[in-house]
């Protein structure tokens, strides 16, 4: 009966695969088949145009004055003289029946993909028991007031934590309050705030092997969303206290200083440094790109990952476990949270044709995975953004991750971590098409040796 069940898995892949390069090869022939050598020439010149409006937006970026202007139009012109071409040509159909089997295609082969087994596992569960003495800091202004919008004091008090509300009118040292806390007998350390505070805060309780609670009311919650949290309801990460598991997950440091998410170095991490940037990001940006691209200001980077080297790039992001950027479907997520391995993208851009190459080519960005990755510069100092708040620090910067330090103590029961597609590899997909054997199903046993129940092991 499983072996029935099987065979009828390894059908379904294989014409999956076989979907899919099929849709691939009408949506690329039907231009030539609907339009001729016409329609294979207006092709052309729909791409063609997508470069000039990717030149355009660089010139927008690395430039002023009457050149931004003048590329600012050009990059809203480009487009739209591209769509009333087909429509003139009455081609639009053939496009959006070309786009329609593009997607097919896609989707056929992520099932087949996705099919196989070998999705990623999930983060494992842990079962302890619920804090007796948890504290909780609360920042008032946090994603804007959240903290008062959902009551967060009050419904954190009545489950018996204790609770400082941060000052939001003098800088409070979040770390020594922490510390604090686990000298007067915290059991669990919590924050609702953004994410550079959870750094801070989540430093603290791996340094005491302490659970740490994040609590979803920050603008953006990056750690939050990879965690599986609710973001718009923070109030049900309290659940945690009372119904919780745990989850064991890296925790990187760049020098001394914790990030939980990224630390960026070069473009980024000079802009965030700017007194305007928290009120006005986008004029502030603008401002400051054309400097940073060109390279007339900020440090010239180096940026070595692990054997591999960046020469001189504009930008450089090392993250918490790698982000994925070969799919828009998954782009800028982190499926895992404990592969003990840091994400670095470096970007180097020097012209409009170089950014038009990264279009055509987005594996054009420096993109590796590193246990540890040195950032170097010809500056004593770097001002680098750690989970988007502002920072200087010594160069060379050493950026470390220390593998499932941190004990995060999250709800039983939570929206939880999307199950990502897979990576569409066509080349496997060809294999896939291929096979007439059974054995391409990679084979799992559905027996599992469960030890005894025990509160600290893996729950079920």
């Amino acid at each position: 009966m499983g072996s029935t069940a099987s065979e009828r898995l390894h059908r379904r892949q294989v014409w999956a695969a076989r979907g899919a390069l099929a849709s691939a090869a009408a949506a690329a022939l039907l231009p030539l088949a609907g339009g001729g050598v016409r329609g294979v020439l207006l092709l052309v010149v729909g791409l063609a145009g997508l470069i000039v409006t990717v030149a355009a937006l660089w010139w927008v970026l690395s430039r002023r004055g009457v050149v931004r202007a003048g590329a600012a139009l050009l990059a809203a012109v480009a487009p739209i003289g591209v769509v009333v071409l087909f429509v003139w040509e009455s081609m639009v159909w053939v496009i959006a029946v070309s786009g329609l089997l593009w997607c097919a295609a896609v989707w056929s082969g992520r099932y087949a993909l996705r099919s196989t087994g070998l999705r990623q596992g999930r983060t494992k569960e842990y079962r302890t028991p619920s804090p007796k003495r948890p504290f909780l800091l609360l920042n008032p202004r946090s994603g804007g007031g959240k903290v008062e919008k959902f009551a967060l004091r009050e419904k954190a008090e009545e489950l018996g934590a204790r609770v400082v509300l941060l000052d939001p009118e003098r800088h409070q040292d979040v770390a020594a309050l922490a510390r604090e806390a686990v000298a007067d007998g915290a059991d669990l350390l919590g924050v609702a705030g953004g994410d550079g505070t959870q750094a801070l805060v989540a430093a603290v309780a791996a340094e005491h092997d302490l659970p740490f609670l994040v609590i979803s009311a920050g603008t953006r919650n990056h750690f939050a969303l990879d965690l599986g949290l609710d973001r718009d309801d923070p109030a049900t990460c309290l659940d945690a206290l009372t119904d919780g598991v745990e989850l064991r997950v890296d925790l990187c440091f760049a020098g001394d200083h914790p990030f939980v998410n990224n630390a960026s170095f070069g473009v980024y991490g000079t802009v965030v440094q700017s007194p305007g940037y928290r009120d006005d990001k986008v004029g502030t940006a603008l401002d400051l790109l054309p400097d940073l691209l060109t390279r007339r200001r900020g440090a010239r980077l180096t940026a070595h990952a692990d054997g591999t080297t960046f020469a001189d790039p504009q930008a450089v992001l090392v993250s918490n476990n790698p982000y994925r950027v070969d799919d828009p479907l998954g782009f800028g997520r982190r499926q895992r949270l404990n592969s003990g391995r840091m994400g670095v993208l470096a970007v180097k851009v020097d012209s409009a044709v170089e950014a038009a190459e990264l279009l055509l080519d987005p594996h054009g960005f420096g993109a590796v995975t590193a246990r540890e990755v040195i950032i170097d510069a010809d500056e004593a100092e770097l001002e680098v953004g750690l989970d988007g708040e502002a920072a200087t620090l010594a160069t060379p910067v050493r950026c470390r991750i220390a593998r499932r330090a941190l004990r995060v103590r999250v709800p039983r029961e939570r929206p939880g971590v999307p199950d990502l597609p897979p990576r569409l590899d066509w080349r496997r997909l060809r294999k896939l098409a291929a096979t007439v054997s059974r054995t391409a199903v990679p084979h799992r046993s559905g027996h599992t040796y469960r030890p005894p129940r025990d509160e600290n092991r893996p729950a079920a």
